[in-house]
């Protein structure tokens, strides 16, 4: 991810400045060096044009409560504190923000128009969240500001990915697991994606990294966008991807091993044995787990590899929150033998 090198007594008018040109990175903490600051940038061509050295760092994520404090704050001018706590979060995709509006914000539905376009001047699409609707989890969504469209061009990790909202799941939080997953990858591998959607842990992966990258999805338009998002990338991927339209435990089982598998996995499917069955080295396993059932669930994970014959150690971290005491995790399966 980019960030702009800069003296340590210049970095607040930097900061001041690359705010005023909405190109930094509230998501990410700002890191000090002994006499230089790192500034979290976007990942925009402009920032090159600044004149301040660009590196590829790894920068940590702010609480997500606080990526959206800035709208509250803007807010609260208008909003009362009762209204603010039904203030739900947001996601911003390309020039589209996301947002939830509760029941008791119905009313209020102009002021938070409002509100995102102050903190985000860039928008050209307000959407309101709906429920999750067929096999493939599409989100229903109604446009409340703004085109009337749900397609964009979302940047993230140095490539541009082409989504559209109303055919083909995404998620932009998971934009520092990509991130870390391309940093954990190294050059010659084979790496399988199943589940993979419109390719965003392919492309960011091969962007990084000289890779060979398989990656399946079924469902149709996920897999076409995920062809236009290779060659809207191509001239700078490092890597290949090949990519299959099909289901994954009809192909998967078809296949070689890999040395390393990446599965996204769908909210209530369960892919481990097939997945592992995969895996030479590693296994990225993602699921929502609740807190209590995390040790379980390492638990039931190293069973699994028992039961295929493979001596595995077993790492499970938080990514992100889904609900109440439930968390999407990633499951780190090293697998020694």
């Amino acid at each position: 991810m980019p960030a702009i090198r800069v003296p340590k007594e210049k970095a607040e008018p930097v900061k001041r400045k690359l705010k005023k040109l909405n190109l930094y990175d509230g998501k990410r903490r700002p890191k000090r060096e002994e006499n230089h600051v790192l500034l979290p940038v976007l990942d925009d061509p402009i920032v090159k044009e600044l004149g301040y050295e660009v590196l590829e760092v790894e920068l940590p994520l702010r609480p997500e409560r606080q990526i959206y404090k800035n709208l509250e704050s803007v807010l609260a001018e208008r909003l009362s504190e009762e209204e603010l706590s039904y203030l739900r979060r947001y996601d911003v995709v390309g020039d589209i923000a996301i947002i939830q509006i509760p029941p008791e914000l119905e009313h209020r539905i102009k002021d938070i128009i409002w509100g995102l376009r102050k903190v985000h001047p860039f928008l050209k699409v307000i959407a309101k969240k709906g429920f999750h609707e067929g096999a493939f989890r599409i989100r229903d969504y109604s446009i409340i500001w703004g085109e009337k469209r749900l397609t964009t061009v979302h940047k993230e990790n140095g490539v541009r990915i082409k989504v559209d909202l109303s055919k083909a799941f995404f998620n932009p939080r998971m934009k520092g697991e990509r991130y870390r997953l391309a940093q954990l990858v190294g050059d010659g591998e084979r790496i399988l994606i199943p589940f993979a959607g419109v390719l965003p842990y392919a492309l960011v992966i091969a962007h990084y990294k000289q890779v060979k990258i398989t990656a399946v999805e079924l469902n149709e338009d996920a897999y076409r966008l995920g062809l236009e998002n290779i060659e809207l990338n191509r001239k700078n991927l490092k890597g290949e991807i090949e990519f299959i339209h099909g289901d994954a435990f009809e192909v998967l089982p078809e296949m070689p091993a890999f040395d390393r598998v990446i599965s996204p996995t769908p909210r209530g499917v369960d892919a481990l044995a097939l997945t592992l069955s995969r895996a030479e080295k590693w296994l990225h396993y993602y699921d929502f787990v609740h807190e209590d059932e995390i040790e379980s669930f390492r638990r039931q994970i190293l069973e699994e590899c028992k039961k295929q014959g493979k001596d595995c150690e077993v790492k499970v971290k938080k990514v992100s929150d889904f609900k109440p005491h439930v968390f999407k995790v990633c499951a780190d399966v090293k697998i020694l033998k």
